[in-house]
């Protein structure tokens, strides 16, 4: 990887800030598969003042890699492990209210900065008081250092978006400034790449750039001036080999898919479409009257619930077998006699006191007569 690219990069978005703004390169997510720790140096080298992160395991890599001289903020949300990794590393974190910085102090100190969620509805607090007594506490506290002020918007990189990226802006600005004005040593920072390019009023005191610093679009509404100079992480050959045929291609397509993430999420967006997921799969399979092998399964069947199986009466029905529809009905029949059975087994546990470490495998209690 020509990471030089990178730095070209870097250097073309921090001449193209409202002064003072500084430029944060993100790198999380293993600098989006192109080596955080190769990022990171060529992204400092372009001028990158900050360097931010996933999570604290990923700032515990970029300080054992060498990278020490440069601030550091983790994004997202973190574990009880993964805030005690952070702040070993010397790594900014973000909280939103009282508790996370009641966390930090918890953790032994550190430097926070406190997230207001104009209209992202993914990390910090809606409420502008519970972020200002967020804010109040970090500033009051021996052990934590309030570093500074935050948002994340939703819809930079869609031009037609309603005028939603300037209501998240009039929010967060009126809140922010009220704090720079108390605080005036907080950093204030909001915009992600299509923010940077497309609203100068967003650049405050750092900007957060991600898919842009790697030359590539925000979105096909916002073009990157690094990905118009031809300005992408290379491809570079490895022991001479060249690439086969559409081989290139289809890797540049991958690279795209990568970074295209940013404005997303990455990581987090990945698990929220595993969960989504999951989600069709389920409500597809109660549209079709199925139940999922196994447990769930099991437990339909055995204590007399819905007639849910793949192949069940409806695919037996479709099949014209009447031999396998009786036998299916004949096993929904037994599931639902071994429900009533089980629960005069449970009255009768309640009745005479028999724990399941008294009951015989004939199903009678130790102590008494065999449930009818």
């Amino acid at each position: 990887m020509n990471t030089a690219a990178i730095e070209r990069n870097c250097g073309r978005l921090l001449a193209s800030l409202s002064s003072p703004a500084m430029l944060c390169a993100v790198v999380k997510a293993d600098g989006y598969g192109h080596g955080a720790a190769a990022c990171a140096r060529a992204a400092i080298a372009g001028g990158a003042s900050w360097l931010a992160v996933a999570d604290g395991r990923e700032a515990c890599e970029l300080r054992d890699a060498g990278v020490r001289d440069v601030p550091l903020i983790a994004l997202g949300a973190l574990s009880e492990v993964e805030l005690n990794e952070a702040l070993a590393a010397a790594c900014d974190v973000v909280v939103w209210d009282e508790e996370g910085v009641r966390r930090v102090e918890d953790a032994g100190g550190g430097r926070v900065h406190v997230k207001l969620d104009s209209g992202m509805g993914r990390l910090g607090t809606r409420d502008a008081t519970t972020a200002s007594a967020a804010v109040a506490a970090a500033a009051g506290s021996p052990d934590v250092e309030l570093a500074g002020v935050m948002t994340h918007f939703a819809t930079a990189d869609e031009r037609q978006d309603g005028g939603f990226l300037q209501a998240q802006l009039a929010v967060f600005t009126e809140w922010a400034l009220a704090v720079k004005a108390q605080h005036p040593q907080v950093l204030v920072h909001a915009a992600n790449s299509a923010a940077t390019m497309r609203d100068s009023d967003s650049h405050f005191d750092m900007v957060r750039c991600g898919i842009s610093i790697y030359g590539m679009d925000p979105s096909v509404q916002i073009r990157s001036s690094t990905a118009r100079a031809g300005a992408g992480a290379q491809l570079v050959r490895r022991r001479g080999q060249e690439l086969r045929a559409g081989g290139e291609r289809r890797l540049r397509k991958a690279l795209h898919r990568i970074a295209a993430d940013e404005h997303r999420g990455d990581t987090d967006r990945l698990r929220r479409r595993l969960a989504a997921r999951a989600l069709r799969q389920r409500e597809s399979a109660d549209r079709r009257g199925e139940l999922p092998a196994g447990r769930n399964r099991e437990h339909g069947l055995r204590h007399g619930g819905p007639w849910r199986q793949p192949g069940g009466a409806a695919a037996a029905g479709r099949t014209g077998d009447p031999d396998r529809l009786e036998r299916r009905a004949a096993d929904h029949g037994r599931g639902a006699r071994a429900a009533a059975r089980d629960d005069q087994l449970r009255d009768h546990m309640r009745a005479h006191g028999a724990g399941p470490a008294q009951l015989h495998r004939d199903g009678r209690a130790a102590d008494g007569p065999p449930v009818p």
